[in-house]
């Protein structure tokens, strides 16, 4: 069950790159990138990634996107991301189907409202979503037609209609409502059938939605806090989920590891960013 035995402070942001058929993710307060036997450590918070090419990914920091080369561990700063705002970092992010990459910021601290939800396409950076405390859930339906994200502390996560370019249209609405319970969404992923996975942090699981946002099953996971969830494998049928120690006293080695989980759900492929 354990993909890989690297202990992450806060693990999160994991992609499974289509052509290279391998997992990357982050550790946020390490500010560090990892892959199964190697890691790349960064100046500054880095948080999630969407790929470009075969050799070539897409990296959200706390204060760039940047394009960063896989095999000599360069990277270009392609646009600056709140560079003028220091008590934000980036966190949850993912690329979207039309070939753009959305990115949620927020607060070091959590400071209420710090946040906001970016889109990244043809070389534009466009603020979607202020006022966000806690970004998560970005994920995205097969038909490219719906995105998905929340503020974790709303216990929300919300659905937005997106028009052929990938943009959103309408104000976003209620898809999965988890106020009155002691679940809170973290990261999310979108299979090719619609089902939503959401890793719920201090819950120690990934829960399962149908495509109407009702309740399906849940899988554990040894970390308390699973932060984010990711399809992968040669099948497209395993799910991994990256974990916390962030918050643990006194934190065993379950906490923070990375986790694959042998599931009969299928995931959707990971979209390419298009530069």
């Amino acid at each position: 069950m354990i993909h890989d035995g690297s202990l992450c402070a806060l693990g999160e942001g994991p992609l499974w790159h289509p052509e290279r058929q391998q997992l990357f993710w982050f550790d946020i307060l390490n500010k560090r990138l990892h892959t199964k036997g190697q890691s790349w450590d960064f100046p500054d918070h880095v948080s999630a990634a969407g790929w470009v090419d075969r050799d070539t990914l897409l990296i959200a920091s706390a204060r760039a996107l940047h394009r960063f080369d896989i095999a000599t561990g360069a990277d270009v700063i392609l646009t600056n991301l709140e560079d003028d705002r220091a008590h934000t970092r980036s966190n949850d992010g993912r690329a979207d189907p039309q070939g753009g990459f959305w990115i949620g910021t927020m607060g070091l601290d959590a400071e209420p409202g710090a946040g906001s939800i970016w889109r990244f396409y043809r070389n534009e950076l466009r603020c979607l979503f202020a006022d966000i405390t806690i970004s998560n859930s970005i994920c995205f339906a097969p038909d490219g037609q719906t995105a998905y994200f929340t503020d974790t502390p709303t216990q929300q996560i919300m659905a937005v209609d997106l028009d052929a370019a990938g943009w959103p249209q309408g104000s976003p609405r209620v898809h999965i409502d988890l106020r009155g319970t002691d679940l809170n969404p973290d990261g999310s992923v979108v299979d090719s059938a619609g089902n939503l996975f959401s890793a719920q942090w201090g819950a120690g699981r990934v829960a399962v939605y149908d495509p109407k946002g009702q309740f399906i099953e849940a899988f554990a996971v040894p970390g308390r806090h699973a932060s984010c969830p990711a399809f992968g494998g040669p099948d497209m049928q395993t799910l991994f989920v990256t974990t916390a120690r962030q918050g643990i006293d006194d934190p065993d080695d379950d906490q923070g590891r990375t986790y694959a989980i042998d599931t009969s759900y299928t995931g959707q492929r990971e979209h390419r960013v298009i530069l």
